[in-house]
């Protein structure tokens, strides 16, 4: 049955067939036609969004460019500013514990809690929004700190002890914030865009993320101190915060201004036709996605106006639940259930990116100690004025380079990614990310010379832009799947409970996993064998780990 109206003709399925969800999708460009020429196929099923161009994809990915950009300066400072402000080393591995045991816990609460978020800005976009204030608020102390508590407090033993704990509680709001962004922005995407758009999209963040590291870590190269702009500012620490503040806000807003959400609708009862009504309600209905119930027939009726279909196409699948039973979903005992008994390839993909992380980290967090001690063989004990003293600092500014060199080859391999993928596929991809790096990694530390170093700092890039992208690629394609099963009357229980928003911070939970076992474990590891060589030893096992986990569960 076919109703039309002066206002926005639409098609009905037949009356007696199963209905899945349906949302409205706003269109970038192009006339009317087009837009229900894209309806047509999908008889109230999941409608394609429409192709979204190469600009609004660019300017979606520019926020990853900010937060690499920012991570990049943390990474490169946050040693000397927290030793410089007289943080005890016995607190040091404390900073790096809170911010992801908060974030394996509250993750995915905030990523499910995106499902059902009702604003009218969107679902992603008030968290992101509110987690790019937190991080630039957590920048601000971070490299401020000691400025501010300086010209507050005289007493120098109050003045210490403050600046400690604003440095590193901005320290720790950082890094909390920046970990949790990164769920709801690769949710985002897959909320707006279609499948292919998808993958486009993911190389995009992939190309901009190593771009934002790589312009993150020459800033922090650079000797401000005694730049004009050093003078004017105060020091280099002010200098680089108003360059990373800077590029943070931008991209954020950029990102934020990029492709329209449609939000989910709070009420369907007013301004709603009968037949709108009795699509978007189920109240028997518990699965997300889909509508188990055959539908009455539907009257012949002629609206004046079908704005009433309007607002039934932009209510997602988690929208058709009684209020009630949406609070009952958002539970944390419900959210832990739902992770537990997740499907078995979901929760190899966590297995697999929980190494990946724990290897990648193995490496990162300790690579330019790793270069000053043992290829440079610099003393970081030594006394300050001593020549072995200089030879690590030496080796540590080299390293932050080899970092720089990991950068821009993520960025380059993201490209090289989509020439390989028709031909080995996302779990050929994967594997090979794998075993580059954890065949490199093992390569340094069985020859560590500089020019081997250096050279093979680029397969981190390689392991760097395979985690950022392959892992949510197949996300998407097991939600494709889990449609395609849904859209043929599917009743299985796994394909009803799960969102993008939830799948998306399960993966994320696994880097603040990893960061935990890496404070945890390598510290005492490497006092055990009393080399930092184990480091990169450890990396290349671990990821070597991986590769056979990819080849024989994923």
């Amino acid at each position: 049955m076919t109703l039309l109206t002066e206002d926005q003709p639409c098609r009905f399925s037949a009356p007696d067939s199963p209905l899945a969800s349906m949302e409205h999708y706003p269109v970038d460009s192009g006339p009317k036609e087009d837009y229900l020429d894209c309806m047509e196929p999908a008889v109230f099923g999941a409608v394609e969004p429409p192709k979204r161009s190469r600009g609004r994809l660019i300017m979606h990915g520019m926020v990853m460019f900010g937060r690499e950009f920012c991570y990049a300066v943390e990474a490169a400072f946050v040693t000397p500013v927290l030793l410089s402000v007289g943080l005890p080393r016995r607190l040091y591995s404390l900073v790096w514990f809170i911010s992801p045991v908060l974030g394996f816990i509250l993750q995915p609460v905030i990523g499910s809690a995106s499902d059902y978020c009702r604003s009218p800005w969107g679902r992603r976009r008030p968290y992101i929004l509110l987690l790019g204030i937190m991080m630039l608020v957590g920048l601000t102390l971070f490299l401020n700190g000691d400025a501010v508590t300086s010209a507050i407090l005289e007493d120098r033993n109050i003045k210490r002890t403050w600046a400690i704990v604003v440095v590193m509680f901005g320290v720790v709001m950082f890094d909390f914030a920046a970990d949790f962004i990164d769920g709801p922005i690769k949710a985002y995407l897959f909320d707006v865009c279609s499948h292919r758009d998808k993958e486009r999209g993911l190389h995009y963040h992939a190309l901009l993320t190593g771009l934002g590291g790589a312009c993150g870590y020459l800033i922090g190269a650079m000797d401000w101190g005694h730049s004009a702009l050093g003078v004017v500012l105060g020091s280099e620490y002010q200098v680089i915060y108003f360059f990373s503040s800077l590029t943070w806000g931008i991209f954020l807003t950029m990102h934020l201004f990029s492709i329209p959400e449609k939000p989910l609708m709070k009420d369907h009862s007013s301004d709603s036709c009968p037949a709108a009504s009795l699509l978007l309600e189920d109240q028997h209905h518990n699965g997300y996605g889909t509508v188990h119930k055959e539908l009455p027939p539907l009257p012949e009726m002629r609206q004046r106006s079908f704005s009433a279909l309007s607002e039934a196409n932009a209510v997602t699948p988690s929208a058709k639940q009684p209020s009630s039973e949406v609070q009952k979903r958002m539970t944390l005992k419900s959210l832990l259930s739902a992770m537990i008994n997740m499907p078995s390839h979901y929760r190899c993909l966590c297995v697999t990116h929980l190494l990946g992380w724990t290897a990648f980290l193995c490496n990162m967090l300790f690579f330019t100690d790793f270069m000053g001690q043992i290829v440079y063989k610099g003393n970081p004990y030594a006394e300050h004025n001593s020549t072995s003293y200089a030879t690590y600092e030496r080796g540590v500014e080299v390293g932050c380079w080899g970092l720089c060199i990991n950068a821009v080859s993520s960025a380059l391999y993201s490209y090289v990614q989509r020439l390989l993928l028709p031909y080995i596929g996302l779990k050929g991809l994967y594997f090979l990310g794998y075993f580059m790096f954890g065949l490199g990694t093992g390569l340094i530390g069985l020859f560590p010379n500089i020019v081997a170093t250096l050279t093979l700092c680029s397969v981190f890039g390689v392991m760097s832009s395979t985690l950022y992208t392959i892992p949510f690629n197949l996300i998407s394609d097991y939600h494709k799947a889990e449609e395609e099963q849904r859209k043929l009357g599917s009743d299985e229980p796994a394909l009803e409970s799960r969102g993008t928003g939830m799948d998306c911070a399960a993966l994320t939970c696994m880097v603040q996993l990893a960061q935990v076992i890496v404070g945890a474990g390598l510290g005492a590891l490497v006092n055990l064998a009393g080399s930092v060589i184990v480091v990169v030893l450890s990396a290349s096992t671990v990821s070597l780990i991986g590769c056979l986990f990819i080849a024989l569960f994923m």
